[in-house]
């Protein structure tokens, strides 16, 4: 998920980034370094933090197993990039300076590219942990890989879930300050229209903004009205617009995205009840991300309540199959396997890489607020025609 400029200074408390290595063996002939950029303060820190809990989780199962293919264990080294995208950069550096084999970049498209953008120059294979911009890795180069469910993956799903619902007009609301809050919605709505949907318009916000009076009056003079909303506003914009269009008497469903992946949507009571959004997955009864959970409450002493956290885990699951093919921690090696691999299983689904040009083709779950909680839709995987090209 692509974030910026908002919630600067904010700490997510219990996980706090170091610098040095975070888990793992004393470096030794057979161990993997790898290299953890991520925010401990700022924007990014409710999903660097999160994604930095699940690869830690995943690196002590990986080694508690005896290696990737029971030979090549893990060192994670993890530095602190506060926030910046400059920031980001020097970090990446000095991991690649410290002789990482891989590194893991931050959870927005800015800092991910800066950070990418080093890795690449010293053919270091990059992934990043949440950003979801389909075209990072396509900007950086082949060393770049991103991880989540890209943006136009969960546009398409979510406009096939509205065309099921039977909704036949749709708004979008958009704000243009950042890639994720500008494109996502109008995947929505290219995908809709393919469908045979029709979208009304659009009301374009400024990401921060606390008074949304002027959208919600242009939204309530519609006619006809819409009979859905997507956005993928996320906090603080999210709960200040569902309030007041709620406030206003405008009852008509809504649909979000992974920004509000969070425990404030599940907090806003009675103005968030009914609300459907799509992340990377749900954790249904006997499944991996079930089981992902109970181990992450069995190491932290806490329950999990995102899946940034299970979307850090896969990406070590990925990294383990690509090592495991390669039998090698050569970067370039780790690179060329990785790029090849198909249906590893992760805590959230199947991850597949092969002839997706390193931008996976993975999960999207479709989550209802209800009474407080989430309940589980749906886990949707777009035919490739319905999901538009970024």
């Amino acid at each position: 998920m692509l974030r910026r400029k908002l919630l600067q200074g904010m700490v997510l408390g219990s996980a706090v980034l170091v610098a040095g290595n975070v888990t793992g063996p004393a470096q030794a002939a057979d161990t993997l370094k790898v290299g953890f950029a991520g925010a401990q303060t700022g924007y990014l820190a409710p999903y660097d933090q999160p994604s930095l809990k699940g690869v830690e989780l995943a690196v002590d199962e990986v080694n508690a197993a005896g290696g990737s293919g029971g030979e090549i264990m893990i060192e994670l080294i993890a530095k602190v990039i506060r926030s910046d995208t400059a920031q980001a950069a020097v970090v990446a550096q000095e991991l690649i300076d410290e002789g990482i084999s891989f590194l893991i970049a931050p959870c927005d498209a800015d800092p991910a590219i800066a950070a990418g953008s080093v890795a690449q120059a010293a053919e270091v294979p990059a992934i990043t942990s949440c950003a979801s911009t389909p075209t990072i890795a396509a900007a950086v180069g082949p060393y770049m890989f991103v991880n989540y469910t890209p943006d136009n993956l969960q546009g398409a799903a979510l406009a096939m879930h509205a065309r099921d619902e039977g909704y036949n007009n749709s708004y979008i609301m958009l704000s243009r300050d950042t890639p994720y809050t500008e494109k996502l919605p109008e995947y929505f709505a290219e995908a809709f229209e393919s469908l045979g949907g029709k979208n009304l318009g659009v009301s374009e916000y400024a990401t921060g903004q606390q008074d949304f009076s002027a959208e919600v009056t242009k939204i309530k003079g519609l006619s006809p009205q819409p009979d859905v909303i997507m956005t993928s506003a996320y906090e603080p914009d999210f709960p200040a617009f569902i309030k007041q269009l709620r406030a206003a008497g405008i009852n008509t469903p809504v649909l979000g995205s992974d920004g509000i992946d969070s425990p404030t949507t599940l907090s806003l009571g009675e103005v968030a009840e009914g609300v459907v959004f799509s992340n990377a997955g749900f954790a249904t009864p006997g499944s991996p991300l079930e089981a992902m959970n109970q181990a992450y409450e069995a190491k932290f002493g806490e329950p999990n309540d995102t899946t940034f956290t299970a979307t850090g885990y896969d990406i070590i699951k990925v990294l383990e199959a690509a090592v495991t093919a390669a039998g090698s921690t050569d970067g370039p090696a780790i690179r060329d396997a990785m790029d090849q691999l198909e249906g590893v299983q992760g805590a959230t689904g199947k991850i597949t890489y092969l002839d997706q040009e390193r931008v996976p083709l993975r999960n999207v779950a479709l989550n209802r607020v209800k009474g407080g909680s989430l309940e589980h839709v749906a886990d949707v995987t777009p035919d490739p025609s319905v999901v538009p090209k970024p």
